[in-house]
């Protein structure tokens, strides 16, 4: 069974996460590349959204995340104008229902040369699906080389029913990488036809950590680097799920016999 890693490096400088993808290449091709792109959603911004839309090549609105960039990102400069905040991070996509952007928001960025694509029409998923689809399928970011990962900011935190809309989208999409991310935590999917090996960044992330089987039971699961690893162990709803769990070790492995969510506390530094 291949082995899929998992490094959180886009929480680090671009310095530091340079030695991050170093130190996790031993599993993945000499020549594996990471190429990010970014969505926002009409969430707060976490407080490290100017160092996610530093790493992604690719910066995505949805729908309502436009006036976060709008009214949040100049607040993370205070030392200066707004104006040239909001046009040094001016997304290359807007893309939604259109429902909750504010009208000035989108004449600005229009404006600015944002593309926006109207998906009024389409109520039967959500703006995230929405972005996430056309990441995938339109936009030619990745080459052969490198791999898509997706993060998504904004994703948590809220209406429960968005964060489960949300959580949908990882299973949905379950071939693409996707992390949610908020101020507190971070979420992904990790694939039942994988083993897994995570690298913990421990000068942002942990201790705190989880394993949810999402979809149906697991019937085993066993991991290494947890300070209560499972061990064949049997996870449903109404039984045992792996919440409130502590990361041990650097490296964090994980195989399982059905669809997992991953999820790991971020540190307020």
């Amino acid at each position: 069974m291949e082995t899929l890693c998992h490094c959180s490096k886009f929480l680090l400088p671009p310095e530091e996460s340079t030695a991050a993808a170093a130190s996790s290449s031993s599993s993945l091709s000499p020549t594996t590349t990471t190429t990010y792109a970014l969505v926002i959603l009409n969430q707060r911004l976490p407080r490290f959204a100017p160092l996610l839309w530093e790493h992604a090549k690719l910066r995505v609105c949805a729908d309502g995340g436009a006036n976060r960039v709008f009214d949040e990102m100049p607040l993370f400069f205070p030392h200066q104008q707004p104006s040239f905040v909001r046009s040094r991070y001016k997304p290359d996509l807007i893309k939604g229902d259109m429902d909750s952007i504010r009208r000035e928001v989108l004449d600005y960025y229009a404006t600015l040369g944002t593309k926006i694509i109207d998906e009024s029409q389409d109520q039967d998923t959500t703006d995230l699906h929405k972005c996430v689809a056309y990441i995938r399928d339109f936009t030619p970011i990745v080459d052969k080389s490198s791999q898509l990962c997706i993060l998504v900011a904004g994703a948590l935190g809220g209406r429960f029913d968005h964060e489960i809309g949300n959580i949908n989208v990882l299973c949905r999409f379950s071939n693409t990488r996707i992390i949610l991310l908020s101020d507190d935590c971070l979420i992904h999917l990790l694939p039942k036809n994988h083993s897994h090996k995570i690298f913990i960044q421990s000068s942002v992330e942990g201790p705190h950590c989880g394993l949810v089987p999402i979809g149906m039971p697991s019937g085993s699961t066993t991991t290494t680097g947890l300070r209560w690893d499972l061990n064949n162990t049997e996870m449903r709803f109404g039984g045992l799920v792996s919440t409130s769990n502590i990361v041990k070790e650097d490296i964090v492995t994980v195989q399982s016999d059905t669809d997992l969510l991953w999820t790991v506390s971020i540190k307020k530094l």
